[in-house]
């Protein structure tokens, strides 16, 4: 089993259109829907997927969740409510009834405001709710984010995008090796292997594994086997100018390498565990 705990659909045609992405943008304005990803990953072997949805408008999550209960191959959704507001704890009770609502994910802007508000009890309902905290940050949001888990420590936080590190082929420098090991020794949080591609100091990023060895030897060695997660940032993801297969591929063979038992922790187990979803 393969899940892929990053993905995002969106419809332009409906009535209302959609905030993102932007009508200027070629590659990405277009209906992505569930059986657009079941075209490209099913036949790769990828059994279900986790959205982690990017539209700021509230109803978008139920439009997700409506979605879902026509198609099991959506087994979970991280959904876009914002903290720090009044109304976050009743949005987030609505939600959170739905058993394939998982979590939501936060910006790195909102931890400016980490001892502002109620911006901290407010995550401290998700660890309530047994949901996940996605963070789509920067390395400068890390140090807000590690005050988080440690203030929260029963709240399960998973960085995408493997913290926006650029990767050039080359070993890991020393700044990036600390950034990474602080995060993982809180017992805590987790990393998303996604938008790795994505993150390539050359274009089209390149297919090759051995590109990517020095990135994932550093998020290996820090994180380890239960804590790295895949994802594939889809249909973003095409701007590496690789496929959805490409991508998977390059993992793939990673973790492989790595041992079965390295291999389905990282390809689904570990991601089940985070989200608390269930696979079939």
């Amino acid at each position: 089993m393969i899940l892929d705990t990053h993905t995002h659909f969106y419809d332009p045609t409906r009535p209302h259109g959609v905030p993102w992405p932007p009508k200027d943008n070629a590659l990405l304005y277009r209906p992505v829907l569930p059986g657009h990803l079941k075209d490209l990953a099913a036949p790769l072997g990828v059994t279900g997927t986790v959205v982690v949805e990017a539209s700021p408008w509230l109803e978008d999550n139920q439009w997700i969740l409506d979605l879902a209960a026509d198609d099991p191959f959506i087994v979970g959704l991280v959904g876009n409510v914002v903290p720090n507001r009044p109304e976050f704890g009743a949005e987030l009770a609505r939600f959170a009834a739905n058993p394939l609502f998982r979590g939501i994910r936060c910006g790195g802007q909102r931890f400016a405001q980490l001892d502002q508000g109620s911006f901290v009890d407010d995550l401290k309902m998700l660890a309530d709710h047994n949901l996940t905290l996605d963070v789509l940050i920067q390395a400068d949001h890390l140090d807000a984010v590690l005050a988080v888990a440690q203030r929260i420590p029963d709240l399960r936080i998973v960085i995408n995008h493997i913290l926006h590190m650029p990767v050039d082929g080359n070993a890991v420098n020393p700044a990036w090796q600390d950034r990474y090991q602080r995060a993982a020794d809180h017992p805590n949080v987790y990393m998303k292997l996604s938008a790795m591609m994505e993150q390539s100091t050359v274009t089209p990023a390149p297919a090759a594994l051995d590109f990517y060895r020095p990135t994932l030897d550093a998020l290996w060695a820090t994180f380890g086997v239960d804590k790295l997660i895949y994802g594939s940032n889809w249909p973003v993801s095409d701007r590496s100018g690789r496929s959805y297969a490409d991508y998977l591929t390059v993992v793939k063979a990673y973790f492989a390498e790595k041992g079965e038992d390295a291999a389905e922790k990282y390809l689904w187990r570990n991601a089940a565990n985070v989200y608390r979803v269930m696979m079939g």
